[in-house]
C-alpha cells in the first residue's frame, strides 16, 4: 500500500482499520465533480431538523424525485449530509452502518461524526420504519435504510463494501428511478461511472476558487477623489457610485459592490504616477485611507500592496478574524508573526501569542513521537521557529535596546519560558477557550471547514485569530482548493465586520525565490 502523508498508514495499521475504512474517513478529494448540482447537494437551504413532527409518510409524486445514495466518506465528512437534499430520497446501504460502527468508538473528529450520524438516524426512528423511509420535513425529502440485498450482474466481488453499496446504487437505477450515487472516494465515482451510474461528490462544503474573494478591487476615479481621500481622511462611497470595479482575477463589474474591510486601490485615469489606498469602513459608508506603519513592525516593514494590506489589518484592534492567502514567500505567516509580537510584547494589547500548525489532523495524537511535548512539536513548528528565531534577531531590529549577547534561540526560550510565545498543538484545542490572545494558525488550507470552525469557535473575548495558507498547496490527501476550511472561511465570513481577507500574489522571500516561483 503507498504511504498516506500524515501517518495514515500508521494509523491504519495501529487502529486496525482497512485502507477502503480510510479512505472513507477521509475521502479521496484530489478532484472535485464537474457537474454542479445546483438545487440539489449544493444549494443552501434553511437547516431542518429531524424532530419537526412531519408524519412518516411517503409522497405520492415519486415521479419526479431523486434517490442519492450517499457513500460512508460522504457522512464523515458531513454528519448533516442526509438533511441536505430537501425534497428527495436519501438512501443509506446498511454497510455504511456497518462502517459507521467501526469509526463511532474514535476520539477524533471520524469518530464524533460517525456518533452525529448515528444519533441523527435513531432520532428518526420514532417517526417510522427506516427501513421503509421516514419523511423528515415539509418538503417531502425522505431517508430511507436499504438492506443491500441485490447483488450486480457484473464480476465485482460484493465480500467488498464498496460494491455492496454500489450494488444498492445499481439496483435503484436499474430499476428506472432517478439516482445519483454520492461519494467523496475517487475510485468508487470510476466504479460508479462503469457501471453507468451517475456518480457525483459531495459539493455541498465547496467554494468557486476562481471567484474566491481576494480582499481588494481596483478603480479608475479622478485624481480629485484621491487628494480628496488623503486630505479629508475619509471620502464618502457615493462618490464612486457608477464606477466599474476591476477584481483581482480581471474581471470587471459595472459597479463597486462595498463589502467591509475590503481594499480598494485607486488609479488615477490621466496620470499612471497617481495612486491610492482605501480601505472601507464597516458600518460607516466611508472609506478611510491606508498608509501603512510608518516604522517596522518588529523589523518588518511591508514591500509591496498587499502587504501593505495586510498589515493594515492585522495591526487594526477592531479586527479580530483574519485570512491571508498566496504562494509561498509571500510573507503570510512572518507578516502575522511580526503583527503577534508587535501587539504582544511592545504594545501589550494581548496576554500571549499562540501559534499553531495543523500538520496532522484534529484528534490525532502526536504521542509516537519521541521526547516530551516540546521535543515532539518541534519537529512539526519548525518552519514558524524559522520565522520567529528571524524577527527575533538583531537583523530583524525588533529592539536595538535589548540587542544584547543574547542570541536569538535564547531569546524565543525566554519568551516561551514566561509564556508570551505559546506553540500549541490542535490536537486538544476542542473544549477550550482562549481569551486575550493573538492566536496564529498556520498551514490552515490543512484543515477540514467543520475543524476550522472548530478552531475559530475557541477565540474568547479580545482574542485575535489570523488564519494564513495556500490553497494550491494542499497537504491533506482528501481536501482540495474548493473543498478546504480556509477557502470556506474566507467565503462564509466575507463581509463581516470584524473580519478581513487579503490574497497575496508576489513572493518577496528572496530573488531566488520569485524566480523559482515564476519560472518553475
Amino acid at each position: 500500500m503507498a504511504s498516506i502523508p500524515h501517518s495514515g498508514r500508521f494509523i491504519a495499521e495501529a487502529t486496525g482499520h482497512s485502507e477502503r475504512a480510510l479512505t472513507k474517513a477521509n475521502g479521496d478529494g484530489n478532484g472535485v465533480s464537474t457537474t454542479k448540482r445546483r438545487g440539489h447537494v449544493g444549494r443552501q437551504h434553511k437547516e431542518e431538523s429531524p424532530d419537526t413532527g412531519v408524519s412518516p409518510r411517503i409522497p405520492d409524486a415519486v415521479s419526479v424525485r431523486k434517490h442519492f445514495v450517499l457513500d460512508t466518506n460522504v457522512l464523515l465528512h458531513n454528519p448533516n449530509a442526509v438533511f441536505k437534499f430537501e425534497e428527495h430520497e436519501v438512501v443509506i446501504p446498511l454497510t455504511v452502518l456497518e462502517e459507521l460502527d467501526q469509526f463511532k468508538k474514535n476520539n477524533d473528529e471520524t469518530g464524533r461524526n460517525a456518533r452525529a450520524v448515528i444519533r441523527a438516524l435513531d432520532s428518526l426512528r420514532a417517526k417510522g420504519s427506516l427501513f421503509e423511509g421516514v419523511v423528515w420535513n415539509e418538503q417531502g425529502g425522505c431517508i430511507r435504510i436499504d438492506r443491500c440485498d441485490s447483488g450486480l450482474p457484473f464480476a465485482l466481488d460484493l465480500d467488498k463494501a464498496d460494491n455492496r453499496i454500489l450494488s444498492v446504487a445499481h439496483a435503484l437505477h436499474a430499476s428506472g428511478k432517478r439516482t445519483i450515487f454520492i461519494t467523496k472516494d475517487i475510485n468508487a465515482r470510476l466504479k460508479g461511472d462503469a457501471l453507468g451510474i451517475p456518480s457525483e461528490d459531495f459539493e455541498h462544503d465547496h467554494v468557486d476558487t476562481d471567484w474566491l474573494y481576494t480582499g481588494y478591487v481596483q478603480m479608475l476615479v479622478p485624481g480629485t477623489l484621491i487628494d480628496d481621500l488623503y486630505n479629508e481622511r475619509q471620502l464618502d462611497l457615493s462618490a464612486l457610485a457608477g464606477r466599474p470595479a476591476r477584481m483581482a482575477n480581471g474581471v470587471e463589474t459595472p459597479e463597486l459592490a462595498p463589502i467591509p474591510n475590503q481594499f480598494v486601490v485607486l488609479q488615477n485615469e490621466d496620470d499612471d504616477s497617481h495612486s491610492g489606498l482605501a480601505r472601507i469602513l464597516a458600518d460607516t459608508g466611508h472609506l478611510i485611507p491606508v498608509t501603512g506603519p510608518r516604522k517596522p513592525v518588529y523589523g518588518v516593514m511591508a514591500r509591496n500592496l498587499q502587504q501593505t494590506m495586510a498589515l493594515d489589518l492585522l495591526l487594526d484592534d477592531e479586527i479580530k478574524l483574519i485570512s491571508l492567502i498566496g504562494p509561498a514567500g509571500t510573507g503570510k505567516t512572518l507578516l502575522a508573526l511580526a503583527a503577534g509580537l508587535q501587539k504582544t510584547l511592545k504594545e501589550e494589547r494581548y496576554d500571549k501569542m499562540l501559534t499553531a500548525r495543523p500538520i496532522m489532523p484534529l484528534g490525532r495524537d502526536i504521542g509516537y513521537l519521541p521526547g516530551d511535548k516540546d521535543e515532539k512539536l518541534s519537529q512539526w513548528m519548525q518552519p514558524v521557529f524559522d520565522n520567529l528565531t528571524y524577527l527575533l534577531s538583531t537583523r530583524g531590529a525588533h529592539s536595538r535596546d535589548d540587542a544584547d549577547s543574547k542570541s536569538a534561540e535564547q531569546r524565543m526560550d525566554q519568551l516561551m519560558t514566561t509564556g508570551k510565545v505559546v506553540l500549541e498543538p490542535l490536537t486538544y484545542i476542542r473544549g477550550r477557550s482562549l481569551p486575550h490572545q493573538f492566536f496564529v494558525v498556520d498551514e490552515a488550507q490543512n484543515l477540514s471547514p467543520h475543524e476550522v470552525k472548530t478552531i475559530v469557535s475557541r477565540v474568547g473575548d479580545g482574542t485575535k485569530i489570523v488564519l494564513c495558507g495556500d490553497i494550491l498547496q494542499i497537504d491533506n490527501p482528501y481536501l482540495d482548493s474548493a473543498s478546504n476550511g480556509l477557502s470556506h472561511l474566507i467565503e462564509r465570513m466575507k463581509g463581516q465586520r470584524i473580519a478581513g481577507h487579503v490574497t497575496l500574489s508576489k513572493t518577496e522571500r528572496s530573488d531566488l525565490a520569485s524566480l523559482a516561483a515564476e519560472v518553475l
